[in-house]
């Protein structure tokens, strides 16, 4: 196979190539929280939170995007205000990127998407809401996200809330752990639902500092044992949705997804939007403060990971 050329399709943010050089800890950003996973403005807001609280924590961000066939490593504000307010963005995973790139689209990069890019430029630690996984009544659908298979061979840690409340959590778990993929529980035993700060599935271990985490993820991959490793950090209670709330508006939602043929890669975002609707726009302010949670922790992580190289 020919060498491959990453110049030829990504472009380095100036700051970003520096500390790349230098040897300072960046953290990854995905992009379709921005284009998929929030409404305008409130996209553009969270994503500038973010951004800020990986800097207040003294590393620095990496949002992650395809913009014009181009695969950006860390987003201008300019670039990042247009990329908020695209009514038509492409969701990018691991099977389009090819594609987005030779078509010149934009589009916003899911975990696994972006897990490539940051892997590619040299970044281990990434941040999200959550990651995807198995749905429910995957028996009758067959639909695994990318995400988890992307985990099991891309050397980049993700710090996440769990996996998404509206998929089947205990068969994602297994799906993990026959992928060999290291699940970790911040400060808890217990894996985290996204809106809510358990689920009742226990995590392969409970791990309470970011510098363990780091050594962890150093090891693994000295060990040359390929693929991430899922950090599960709750929502603060007070952030939380009430159980009973959060899983009658996810029922009533896929009930609605299935009743308009709603398929693939437009679940997600469908039901994300329809249960905010349910809950009358609270689902939308936990998933903006759990975000910003995990913000906080990959950056002490991407810190004391940078310090034991």
């Amino acid at each position: 196979m020919e060498k491959i050329n990453i110049t030829k399709w990504m472009d380095v943010s100036e700051e970003i190539r520096e500390a790349l050089q230098t040897g300072l800890a960046i953290v990854a950003l995905e992009s379709t929280i921005i284009s998929h996973g929030m409404p305008y403005p409130q996209n553009l807001e969270t994503a500038y939170s973010v951004e800020n609280i990986v800097r207040e924590e003294g590393a620095l961000p990496a949002t992650i995007a395809i913009l014009g066939g181009r695969i950006k490593i860390g987003l201008s504000k300019q670039e990042l205000e247009q990329f908020a307010q695209n009514s038509a963005p492409v969701k990018v995973s691991r099977r389009d990127l090819p594609v987005v790139l030779a078509k010149k689209q934009s589009g916003g990069t899911t975990v696994a998407a972006t897990m490539i890019c940051a892997r590619l430029s040299g970044i281990a630690v990434f941040v999200t809401g959550g990651i995807g996984g198995v749905h429910r009544e995957n028996e009758k659908t067959m639909d695994i996200s990318a995400d988890l298979t992307e985990l099991a061979q891309t050397n980049v840690a993700v710090v996440c809330a769990g996996v998404k409340s509206i998929l089947d959590i205990p068969r994602t778990l297994e799906y993990l752990e026959t992928q060999g993929v290291p699940v970790i529980g911040y400060q808890t035993a217990e894996f985290p639902a996204f809106y809510m700060p358990s689920s009742g599935s226990l995590v392969q271990s409970r791990i309470d500092t970011p510098e363990e985490i780091a050594r962890c993820m150093k090891i693994k991959w000295e060990l040359g044992l390929a693929g991430g490793l899922v950090i599960g950090n709750p929502v603060h209670p007070e952030d939380a949705m009430d159980n009973f709330l959060i899983e009658e508006a996810i029922s009533k939602s896929l009930e609605e997804a299935t009743n308009k043929n709603i398929e693939g890669k437009e679940v997600t975002p469908f039901l994300l939007g329809h249960i905010s609707q349910l809950t009358k726009g609270e689902s939308l302010k936990s998933n903006i403060a759990l975000v910003c949670n995990n913000a906080r922790l990959g950056a002490k992580i991407a810190l004391a990971y940078q310090a034991q190289l």
